[in-house]
């Protein structure tokens, strides 16, 4: 079934976006289909690995896949010219970073070419999750899990009842809707085909065929994407795509992870997913200044990993950490660089002379770091070039985005002041001389 979802916008509502957009397709995707898996593909991007799809729900309907809130794949972008001046293919995150989170909860959530679980979208604690008690989380019990369905039980009854009973508070007052939430964790578990598997369905539980969509289902799926269903509700707060920031798909991936749940980067041997990217340098720096800005965003608000829960693994606190500190470090690299003006045109040297010792430090830290770097390559596959693109434009980025876009959060914070983005332009035209300028 192919079904083209156009929302509600009017005066005096704020849309919120990609964020409320994609907010208004999971319900309405609810009630039309309600599939367990939601695929997240930008307008940019294509289909270039039929099986992708498949690789993906491997890890969802593996052993403990239950747990697994989404499938993250790498980006891969076409259209950019053969050196990468710009750092477009961003193959040192892509290939390594997010490879490196792989092993601890999961990857960051970048936006596109991702695959979710309905369910983690939900708000909902992951099986088996351990409930953290007392004011330092020393205490722990075990989460409520759904029981699967015995023999005995109708089958109504195990798909369509939930434990919770404040779905109409939370989701909205559709009984459609809140019907359909059960019905989504129950196709999304394992099968249970060994004794192993935990929260697992039985062999044929979803052989029923779906019923035809009528005319109340209809009219039901279009009353769900309305300017004012999420009125009073947890959506964009606790519930989907999350409200508030730029970077809504870094905040909604790291409210996943604050549950306890984790993700999967699935990199296949053929691309999976392949789109376009910003073409030249204004482009580029307007890109990374939005993310820039969503990080500061980020760093000032709840969404800061200081204050995650203890569900939240200290490594992977660390590197949400570093995605709301890492504009700060501009401050440091403008001072770097200006410094060597400045004793130039003053004549005079500020750094203090330097005796052995520190230079030990120095020669033994720079040794470590090149190392590390070499080590990372070997590990990662990631070129020589490719490595020095990315530093050349760290630097370019550094030194312009990224501090403008600490002033432009601290306006924001202090003086509530709002930055208006527009989206990046990913196409040049046609009579352009030079596309890449």
């Amino acid at each position: 079934m192919f079904a083209y979802v156009s929302r509600e916008k009017r005066p005096g509502f704020d849309h919120n976006k990609k964020a409320g957009a994609m907010n208004s397709l999971v319900r309405a995707s609810a009630i039309l289909s309600n599939g367990p898996f939601i695929l997240n593909l930008d307008c940019d991007h294509y289909f270039y690995n039929c099986q992708a799809i498949r690789e993906g729900m491997c890890f969802m309907m593996d052993r403990g896949g239950d747990r697994v809130c989404y499938i993250q794949f790498p980006q891969r972008f076409e259209g950019i010219d053969p050196s990468d001046r710009y750092a477009n293919h961003n193959t040192v995150f892509f290939d390594g970073s997010m490879r490196a989170l792989d092993g601890l909860q999961g990857p960051v959530y970048v936006g596109t070419g991702c695959m979710f679980r309905r369910y983690a979208l939900y708000g909902f604690l992951p099986p088996r999750a351990n409930e953290y008690l007392g004011v330092f989380g020393s205490t722990k019990r075990r989460a409520p899990d759904f029981k699967v369905p015995s023999e005995d039980e109708s089958e109504t009854q195990s798909l369509t009842s939930h434990p919770d009973l404040n779905l109409p508070r939370k989701f909205g007052n559709s009984a459609m809707f809140n019907e359909s939430i059960a019905v989504a964790e129950y196709q999304g578990r394992p099968l249970a085909d060994h004794k192993s598997v935990k929260n697992g369905r039985p062999p044929g539980a979803l052989l029923l065929p779906r019923p035809p969509l009528d005319a109340p289902t209809v009219a039901e799926a279009i009353a769900v994407i309305s300017c004012w269903y999420e009125d009073k509700t947890e959506w964009g707060d606790r519930i989907g795509w999350i409200y508030g920031s730029v970077t809504e798909d870094v905040v909604t991936g790291y409210r996943m992870h604050n549950r306890g749940w984790r993700s999967v980067y699935c990199v296949t041997k053929r691309d999976a997913f392949r789109g376009t990217a910003p073409i030249n340098l204004t482009d580029r720096l307007h890109q990374v200044l939005r993310w820039a800005t969503g990080s500061v965003e980020i760093f000032f608000s709840k969404n800061n990993a200081f204050l995650g829960s203890q569900r939240l693994k200290f490594l992977q606190r660390i590197a949400y950490l570093n995605v709301g500190i890492y504009p700060f470090t501009s401050f440091f690299l403008v001072t770097y660089c200006f410094l060597p003006a400045l004793s130039l045109f003053t004549g005079t040297f500020i750094v203090q002379s330097l005796d052995i010792t520190f230079l030990c430090y120095l020669l033994t830290i720079t040794v470590t770091l090149t190392l590390i770097s070499l080590l990372e390559i070997k590990w990662s596959g990631i070129g020589l070039e490719e490595l020095w693109r990315n530093e050349q434009f760290w630097l370019i980025g550094g030194t312009s985005a990224h501090l403008a876009a600490v002033i432009q959060g601290l306006l924001k914070v202090a003086a509530g002041i709002e930055i208006s983005f527009t989206l990046t332009s990913k196409s040049a035209g046609e009579d352009e001389d030079d596309a890449f300028c």
